[in-house]
């Protein structure tokens, strides 16, 4: 398989070896599919990856190490584990990689970080969800997006949040979700968490996602009278979940969904006016309300032909995390890049365009200050679109929330 990389500068440093003045490269090492079922996804974080490299080598590179400019060389996982473990074995020991990023597909990071724990090179996780990639005890692994269990966190904090700002009481909650291992997963959060805030689950149903009729459903969902519905869907089953609910005109305060089949680009077309009021978790929208956001998604779209998504978000700030550390270890001996990125406190600069407002890795290399953001289906007068909301932070400026729902 041949390997891609963009190469600015002259002479390769081994890890740990002095910085010599001939040198000038720092290599990054991406594992992420860039064929197969995932490629689009890859493709957008590679993408990411280079518009930031870019910025960051023409800004002057890494000043600490006398101008190196950042190098990098990308790996094909194919969304296959046992391919993601070879690929690292390969970019460790041939390409002589100072730090490794990847691997988007929670299954390939998960025995990757592995290999890159096994060698002593750091391994910057942009974006793979499993809980268990920082519950392994590693020292080299650091993750960057929010993990699975947080989803169900911020949905719960959102709850809270909105219930003071808008002084309305929520009590009762009903989960719908599909079947599978994703609505299973998360319900089983959901009921944990409304235990322990003390909200009374009135409706706990899932359902088939292939289901072409969600009646039954929703008649449930109608005489259980909650306050709060929440949702897990794919595409299919969250459009007709959403017009049988207004079919059926059932009232809520809020329906609060978990991202997937409701932040499909399909959603607000075929749901129409009875998606509006919604409100949506996920990584990222293009109208967050923080610095050089909307900057860095105009240049983005311009050069690649569509908006930042969440996940190209977090590889963009992958590199200048990457920068910081590098900047502050001054060094290319492994075992200082990785205390410099332990020792992770950043605020400002291009990279933090993301919902929340530092980057600080915990013990376990997960970053604690990591949070997604909410967004509101609404119109506004330019048609349904969505809005952040939340963390109130990030909330779109002059953007008042519609909650209760009327």
């Amino acid at each position: 398989m041949s390997t891609l990389a963009v190469t600015v500068g002259l002479t390769l440093t081994l890890p740990g070896a002095p910085l010599l003045a001939a040198d000038k490269v720092v290599k990054i090492g991406n594992i992420i599919p860039l064929s197969g079922p995932s490629a689009t996804v890859g493709e957008q974080g590679k993408n990411a990856r280079e518009m930031a490299v870019a910025e960051i080598n023409a800004a002057g590179g890494i000043a600490s190490l006398g101008g190196a400019k950042l190098e990098l060389v990308y790996a094909d996982s194919e969304s296959k584990p046992e391919k993601g473990v070879g690929e690292a074995e390969r970019l460790i020991n041939t390409e002589k990689v100072n730090v490794l990023t990847g691997c988007w597909n929670s299954s390939v990071t998960y025995p990757t970080t592995a290999v890159a724990e096994r060698y002593g090179v750091p391994f910057l996780v942009p974006v793979s969800v499993a809980d268990k990639i920082t519950e392994q005890g590693f020292k080299n692994v650091f993750r960057i997006a929010a993990k699975d269990s947080w989803w169900t966190r911020d949905q719960f904090s959102f709850i809270k949040d909105m219930s003071a700002e808008f002084n309305t009481e929520i009590k009762k909650l009903a989960f719908v979700y599909e079947n599978g291992d994703w609505g299973q997963g998360i319900a089983g959060n959901w009921v944990k968490l409304a235990k322990a805030a003390g909200y009374e689950v009135v409706l706990n149903e899932p359902y088939p996602s292939t289901t072409t009729d969600l009646s039954p459903v929703v008649q449930k969902i109608k005489r259980s009278r909650p306050d709060v519905l929440m949702m897990v869907s794919n595409a299919a089953d969250a459009i007709l979940l959403t017009n049988t609910l207004a079919e059926y005109r059932v009232r809520l305060k809020a329906l609060i969904s978990s991202g997937g089949g409701h932040a499909d680009p399909s959603f607000i077309q075929a749901a129409g006016k009875s998606a509006r009021y919604l409100f949506d978790i996920v990584e990222w929208e293009t109208d967050v309300n923080k610095p050089g956001a909307r900057e860095a998604n105009e240049k983005y779209k311009k050069q690649y032909g569509q908006n930042l998504t969440g996940e190209a978000v977090d590889a963009y700030l992958a590199m200048y995390i990457i920068k910081d550390a590098l900047e502050r270890a001054a060094s290319l001996d492994p075992e200082k890049i990785r205390q410099a990125l332990a020792d992770t406190q950043l605020s400002d600069g291009p990279g933090m365009i993301v919902g929340y407002d530092k980057v600080v890795f915990d013990e376990k290399g997960q970053n604690k200050e990591a949070s997604l953001v909410m967004v509101q289906i609404n119109d506004i007068g330019n048609g349904l679109e969505r809005i952040t909301v939340w963390p109130k932070s990030a909330r779109r400026v002059g953007y008042t929330p519609v909650f209760p729902k009327p």
